[in-house]
């Protein structure tokens, strides 16, 4: 009995000599990257995206689009094809992983990765929950639909059926019919988190945020017009950070442009955007920078070649804990 005491007691003080220090700031590099079938969409390998995710070295990745588009793909439906390639990027980056099975508004394909335990998932999918050390985590993610798509009904850029948009007012109705319906189930899921010490929300939102459709943007001629989208502000309200806004409030000197690497800014049929975010919140957190990885710098601030996604990537260093 004295022996299994003695064991027992010296277990004991190895767990405390071992755990984490929850006085300790904790260091979190989160990203968001629509990986386009981790390139399978372009005919690309997985190698190279494979080769961003390990020199990005994040500790929480949202990905969306983690299978190939279907051979049938509209506005209307896109069935996802194939297996999703998140558990073969979680085994190359030797990180554990959550394939987003459930079917709803608010996702498309979605996967999270994490260097540290994920615990279990949201009622919807939508988020989950990691075990950092000395903390708790959730990460949401999500990708919201793309049609009908604002820009180009501002822009005057057909896509498929959708009617040109003239006022900010049809702009804010169009996107609030097109996602609301997601990003109210989002914010609902959010209460599950309430107790974590940090939550974070990535994702491919298909809508540009209010902060950078600004009067200024539309007086320069970047943005035909100052709309306030909902989804991003539905966030904000939720108590939420754009993290990339937070760091770089000037809309018009950093336009953190995510969409899309594939076409020249002048473009006549695409209108360049930000659209793809990480959001951030907790009492203890602070976020300590915010970039674009991309195929160049600038429109990035961390460039790769060769770039495998028609999407930027989001990326967000924060610390929690003071």
């Amino acid at each position: 009995m004295k022996q299994v005491l003695a064991i027992l007691f010296a277990l004991a003080l190895t767990g405390c000599a071992t755990a984490p220090d929850t006085n300790q700031p904790l260091p979190v590099r989160v990203v968001s990257f629509n990986v386009w079938g981790a390139g399978g969409n372009a005919g690309k390998p997985i190698d190279e995206t494979v080769a961003v995710l390990k020199a990005l070295d994040a500790d929480i990745i949202g990905l969306q689009e983690t299978q190939l588009e279907g051979e049938i793909c509209s506005g209307d439906i896109c069935p996802a094809r194939g297996e999703s390639r998140a558990p073969a990027l979680a085994e190359a980056l030797g990180y554990y992983h959550y394939v987003q099975t459930k079917e709803n508004a608010a996702l498309w394909s979605n996967a999270v990765l994490s260097r540290w335990p994920i615990s279990g998932a949201t009622q919807n999918d939508l988020g989950v929950r990691i075990e950092a050390p000395g903390r708790t985590i959730y990460a949401f993610n999500v990708h919201l639909w793309d049609y009908p798509y604002q820009p180009y009904q501002f822009a005057g850029i057909p896509y498929e059926t959708a009617p040109f948009l003239t006022t900010p007012e049809e702009g804010v109705a169009a996107a609030r019919a097109a996602r609301g319906g997601a990003v109210d189930l989002l914010v609902a899921e959010l209460d599950e988190a309430k107790a974590a010490d940090a939550i974070f929300v990535t994702g491919d939102f298909n809508e540009p945020s209010w902060r950078d459709w600004t009067e200024r943007a539309k007086a320069a001629g970047r943005h035909p017009q100052a709309v306030a989208f909902p989804a991003a502000k539905m966030l904000e309200v939720a108590g939420l950070t754009d993290t990339y806004r937070l760091v770089h409030p000037d809309e018009m000197e950093k336009p953190g442009f995510t969409w899309t690497p594939t076409t020249a800014p002048d473009d006549p049929a695409d209108h360049h955007d930000r659209i793809d975010y990480v959001f951030a919140g907790g009492a203890l957190l602070r976020v300590t920078d915010a970039l674009v990885a991309g195929e160049a710098a600038p429109p990035a601030e961390i460039a790769f070649t060769p770039w495998p996604s028609d999407h930027r990537a989001a990326v967000a260093d924060v610390t929690i804990g003071r």
